[in-house]
């Protein structure tokens, strides 16, 4: 693949920074040698020794003085090597990319740490996207996405979603405008970008089928697109076994994956991980290097003496418990609406992650409904409105979350819902 085609003019200016290559040269060099090169603070002076943290399951882990001088310390922009060397493996594993055997260097499995998928996507669409570009998302779509894309400038092309995830045809239609053979070309305003939520998408809780990661990337061949597999939700799947991964079906090397611990060991460490090409790593490096630096190294110290001490095995039962809990937190949800809003409203079964997207009955637009009526009878949503690319778009939707309120809770929260929308409609 020609991956300088896909590249913004900011992204093909980005040069490697001499400084951080000196951390990632020092961290790879031998015990005893004198570095006078890198402006690293000395972790004398940092007033943290060691520390010792509890478990869920009552069991401890504990930070030494040797391992909290590395995670006080600046570390390599792609990653503590430690963790990134375990999350390789996790991913040759979980995903077995075809990648992994390139004969192609540029197109050979990379993985970079970051703070969060979000800092990963983000840095993505500013390394591929600029003022005028297409970009192929979902609809409805996560507003930090949007928040995203907005800025850059990229004219949004929505493709419906339905329960089992983004529709082909409709990708098949809106690209047809485009000859395929303008995906060769640099001057062509052909999208290059197809952004897919693949598991529990936020709002709409659907999944993609493996028939269908198939039919996408089988389109993003024929244009040759970029696929930014954004899975967040990877873990939080209802199904069993798992559906294989855009990664895993990816023979091109044109799959960006962003991963997350945010769902499942936690939100505020800000931890996540991009998997994809080398060429386009290198220059996300280039970008991180010239920002963050690196992910926060207390967060990624702790995350790797969790996965040390656990194992993969440990660590998939436990991503498999938290399936579990928030499947039954989804059975629940399901259980209340289908008791006080059957005839007022339509939803699809979430395939995974936190939300349920109800589309209410005889309601053009759910925004006053929520932000004024609802709040004053005591329970809250996301109106529909806020999940579409088009400012002012009216939606008769709304996303309900399952992940924190207990069963009472939702159940009341159900109920409370189908008072205003019966009083909304003169029931």
């Amino acid at each position: 693949m020609n991956y300088a085609r896909f590249l913004n003019a900011v992204s093909k200016a980005r040069r490697p920074s001499p400084l951080r290559g000196l951390t990632e040269i020092l961290q790879q060099s031998p015990a005893g040698t004198i570095s006078m090169a890198t402006g690293l603070p000395n972790v004398e002076q940092f007033p943290f020794r060691e520390a010792t943290f509890q478990l869920m399951d009552k069991t401890h882990m504990h930070v030494n003085a040797s391992e909290m001088k590395k995670a006080l310390q600046y570390t390599a922009t792609p990653g503590l090597p430690e963790l990134r060397d375990w999350l390789i493996d996790m991913q040759t594993q979980i995903h077995n990319p075809p990648t992994l055997d390139s004969t192609n260097p540029d197109s050979q499995m990379d993985l970079i740490v970051s703070t969060g998928s979000q800092h990963a996507l983000s840095t993505s669409c500013e390394m591929l996207l600029a003022k005028n570009d297409h970009v192929l998302t979902s609809s409805p779509l996560y507003p930090g996405t949007v928040a995203i894309l907005r800025p850059l400038g990229t004219k949004f092309l929505t493709i419906e979603v339905d329960g089992d995830g983004m529709i082909p045809d409709r990708i098949r239609e809106v690209m047809s405008q485009w000859d395929p053979e303008e995906g060769q070309s640099e001057s062509s305003d052909i999208p290059r970008v197809l952004c897919v939520v693949p598991n529990g998408d936020n709002p709409s809780g659907a999944g993609l089928s493996l028939e269908r990661k198939k039919d996408i990337y089988s389109i993003a061949q024929k244009y040759n697109m970029i696929i930014m597999e954004d899975d967040p939700y990877y873990f939080i799947q209802f199904n069993k076994p798992k559906v294989p991964s855009f990664l895993s079906l990816d023979v091109d090397g044109r799959v960006l994956r962003f991963d997350s611990f945010s769902k499942i060991l936690s939100a505020g460490m800000r931890v996540g991980f991009l998997t994809g090409p080398k060429y386009l790593l290198q220059r996300v490096n280039m970008h991180m290097q010239a920002s963050v630096l690196h992910t926060g190294g207390m967060s990624q110290m702790l995350i790797f003496k969790l996965l040390e001490k656990w194992g993969m095995e440990g660590f998939l039962d436990h991503t498999d418990n938290v399936a579990a809990f928030y499947e039954g937190r989804r059975d629940m949800i399901l259980e209340s609406a289908d008791r006080w809003l059957r005839g007022l409203a339509e939803w699809h079964e979430p395939r995974g992650g936190m939300f349920l997207w109800l589309k209410l009955l005889g309601i053009q637009d759910t925004t006053d409904l929520i932000m004024k009526k609802a709040r004053h009878k005591g329970v809250l949503f996301v109106p529909g409105g806020v999940f579409y690319p088009e400012n002012n778009k009216m939606s008769p939707h709304l996303r309900a979350a399952y992940s924190l309120s207990t069963p009472e809770e939702m159940d009341e929260g159900m109920r409370r819902l189908s008072l205003i929308v019966k009083e909304e409609m003169g029931l």
